[in-house]
């Protein structure tokens, strides 16, 4: 459904806003005004997941179904990726409009997102912000690209193209191609990169299968040097990212 209609039978300046999803979440914490939003997934509320857990505190949480909002009554649910047919079918029948975003496959479409969700919201001045911010980003791009792996739970690593690759470039990494989206012990020591990306997201529960990620080895991974991301934010890759790229480049300069 187009940004304008679905603004059309609620003003802007009142308009009470659910999501979802916990990359909604995070698209509606970061452009929202505190007022408009009535709730936000349960997922929003764990320090573990999201970089924004303190401000999602501030809003009752839901399971991430609709039903779980109706009684918040919500002009406008926004959530991402999936059910959005039957969920909307749902809502028209209960009078709430449903905004389904696809998942961004690009930093294009992360742009486009943002654009969308803050002339939903009536908050464009704000998306612009974001938008001024993320384009410094690409004024300032390094052009010196650091030969990298991503490296996350279980070896699991990202294309060499694609939204994270995306991210990782405006940092000053190049992802550098694997075969499949995961990387062993053995490709560390025998090939090292430049630098290991590595993801701290939810390090304290890694599996067996996961420990390996822990030995010595692997932290050194031969002539790598390694560096910890915040990998909270890499799970949705949206507007939090511009922090974490901000940061990972300070470290990378030391």
């Amino acid at each position: 459904m187009p940004a304008s209609a679905l603004l059309l039978g609620a003003s802007v300046a009142t308009l009470k806003v659910a999501s979802l999803n916990l990359c909604t979440d995070e698209l509606l914490l970061a452009l929202a005004a505190p007022e408009q939003i009535v709730s936000v997934t349960h997922l929003a509320h764990k320090p573990k997941e999201t970089m924004l857990w303190r401000r999602a505190r501030r809003y009752p949480q839901n399971d991430g179904s609709l039903l779980s909002v109706v009684g918040l009554k919500p002009d406008l649910v926004v959530t991402m990726g999936g059910g959005a047919r039957d969920r909307a079918r749902i809502a028209r029948r209960l009078g709430i409009r449903v905004l389904d975003l696809p998942f961004p496959q690009r930093l294009a479409d992360v742009e486009r997102q943002v654009a969308t969700v803050a002339q939903v919201l009536g908050r464009r001045a704000t998306g612009r912000q974001w938008l001024a911010q993320l384009n410094a980003l690409k004024r300032t791009e390094p052009g010196q690209k650091l030969d990298t792996i991503w490296l996350g739970g279980g070896g699991r690593s990202v294309q060499a193209t694609g939204l994270a690759a995306d991210w990782m470039r405006l940092a000053g990494f190049r992802q550098r191609r694997l075969n499949g989206d995961r990387v062993s012990l053995e490709q560390l020591l025998v090939r090292p990169p430049r630098i290991l990306l590595r993801s701290d997201y939810r390090q304290g529960e890694y599996s067996g299968s996961q420990r390996w990620l822990m030995h010595p080895l692997a932290n050194a991974a031969g002539r790598a040097h390694t560096i910890a991301t915040d990998g909270r934010a890499w799970t949705c890759m949206g507007p939090a990212m511009v922090d974490e790229v901000l940061r990972l480049r300070r470290l990378v300069r030391r």
